[in-house]
């Protein structure tokens, strides 16, 4: 496959995984939707959950209000993330030095279970998220490697139940949304 026809596909579906129905107002709290059920139905179908199974973080990012976008509220700057996200980085290399791998993306699933164990507070928070989201085996690998990195974020050794909470939220195109 050709790397522009690779782009355009992967434009095309970025599109689609961003917008819930056609019109694109499903959940957007300005707007009303002018999609009838079946048609977001029809919409939803044409991401399979497989697929969006492959995708680590599922954000849903609506409209900034103009007052928001004029606001002078004093907001966490670039640079001071960027320190966070390098020393997050320098966790993972360090954890990781004798596993060939570089970050918590590059997990398999018998290195998840090594590094990404978790407490009982957070194996029972999973266990109700994995059930009522109808989540997959692949998900719940994503969800823990998504959580390891949060900690890691936050400078702690350890998976809190809270880092599994913000992780579930990051997978909120996942079936309950897409009827999968």
């Amino acid at each position: 496959m050709k790397k522009a026809t690779v782009f355009g596909f992967l434009e095309l579906l970025c599109k689609k995984a961003t917008q819930l129905c056609k019109c694109g107002y499903f959940t957007d709290p300005a707007r009303s939707c002018t999609c009838t059920p079946s048609s977001i139905q029809k919409y939803r179908s044409k991401i399979s959950g497989p697929l969006l199974d492959r995708i680590d973080l599922h954000i849903e990012v609506p409209a900034v209000p103009f007052r928001d976008l004029t606001t002078e509220a004093e907001e966490e700057s670039s640079e001071v993330i960027r320190k966070r996200v390098l020393a997050a980085r320098a966790i993972q290399a360090a954890r990781y030095d004798k596993e060939k791998i570089r970050c918590n993306a590059h997990l398999r699933p018998r290195q998840i279970k090594k590094f990404c164990s978790i407490d009982e507070p957070s194996r029972r928070l999973i266990t109700l998220a994995m059930e009522r989201l109808g989540l997959s085996a692949r998900a719940y690998n994503r969800i823990l490697k998504v959580a390891r990195t949060i900690a890691d974020l936050d400078g702690r050794e350890r998976i809190s139940a809270t880092d599994i909470a913000e992780a579930v939220q990051y997978r909120s195109l996942d079936r309950k949304t897409f009827g999968g």
